[in-house]
């Protein structure tokens, strides 16, 4: 067996048994319960739900989750994600919803907010003026607390990009997700070189802010291409780099093909630090927005 890579062992028609450092005990506390009833609430949706993110009940018993604005469907189909497809509410439908999702940062006190969306094709700049509104109505509310914008590629148009670039968020995000040979299966709408260019215009854009991406391991991918990857990422700006396991979330999605050893995300880490990054946080729980306030504070006093 390799020593990077544990091979799917299958047994009762029940899927892939997880390794131990994959377990994770389930939690619910009433601070989970009060987080959900206040996005309820407010009609808001995080993607920790949606995506069915194993770090969500953790994050939740701390008082914070990154919220998914654009409603909670889906333009796109992806192969890894749990969060459903279909036809979005109108903007109309969702106008009050940047200054909800202010109106929660502040109820429960963040400090450090981070704004997702699910990918809205349909619409003309593909949801990006809504958020820069977002982004703007947590500034108003909060003018001390760091917002994180982690985007769609909006299809590549850089208009779009531009308009989220210039609300002003302190770290721009979008995931590269996986290596170029899987994209075909695993984002079979979008493009490895638009996200690259995505990435590369806000670098570009706006020097001063933070540029991060993020990818997943264990869709097939090898340590070669991760590492050819990385040298992508590198050379079109990006300066934080997060990698975690892939979990399927349920069996209508695609299947884990390796549980990474975590001695390899060592070696990932060490990779990425040679290359120039300023932090490249890896590891098989690591998210692109877990623990970004920590990332981000981090990074600053350094």
């Amino acid at each position: 067996m390799s020593t990077t890579l544990v091979q799917i062992e299958r047994f009762g028609g029940r899927g892939p048994r997880l390794p131990e450092w994959l377990r994770k005990p389930a939690r619910h506390t009433d601070a989970d319960h009060n987080l959900k009833q206040l996005m309820r609430s407010r009609g808001l949706h995080t993607v920790c739900e949606e995506a069915r993110c194993p770090n969500r009940n953790e994050c939740f018993e701390k008082g914070t989750a990154t919220f998914m604005i654009l409603g909670d469907t889906c333009s796109r189909s992806c192969g890894f994600c749990a969060v459903k497809t279909g036809r979005g509410l109108s903007l109309k439908l969702l106008r009050d919803e940047p200054e909800q999702v202010a109106e929660a940062a502040a109820e429960l006190g963040l400090k450090y907010v981070v704004i997702t969306s699910v990918n809205r094709d349909e619409l003309p700049d593909g949801g990006a003026s809504h958020f820069a509104r977002t982004i703007s109505a947590v500034r108003q509310r909060l003018p001390q607390t760091k917002v994180e914008a982690l985007t769609p590629d909006f299809k590549g148009d850089i208009e779009a990009v531009r308009t989220v670039l210039d609300a002003r968020p302190d770290t721009f995000n979008h995931n590269i997700e996986t290596v170029p040979s899987l994209y075909s299966r695993v984002r079979p709408q979008a493009l490895y070189q638009q996200s690259l260019d995505v990435l590369g215009y806000a670098a570009s854009r706006a020097p001063s802010m933070l540029i991060k991406s993020g990818l997943m391991v264990g869709l097939g991918e090898s340590p070669t291409e991760v590492k050819s990857l990385l040298g992508d990422l590198h050379d079109h700006g990006v300066q934080i780099v997060t990698i975690g396991q892939y979990l399927q979330p349920t069996r209508n999605h695609l299947p884990v093909t390796q549980y990474i050893r975590l001695e390899q995300y060592d070696v990932y880490r060490e990779y990425g630090e040679q290359l120039g990054f300023r932090a490249v946080f890896a590891g098989p729980f690591v998210r692109s927005s877990y623990m970004a306030e920590a990332v981000h504070e981090n990074l600053e006093f350094r």
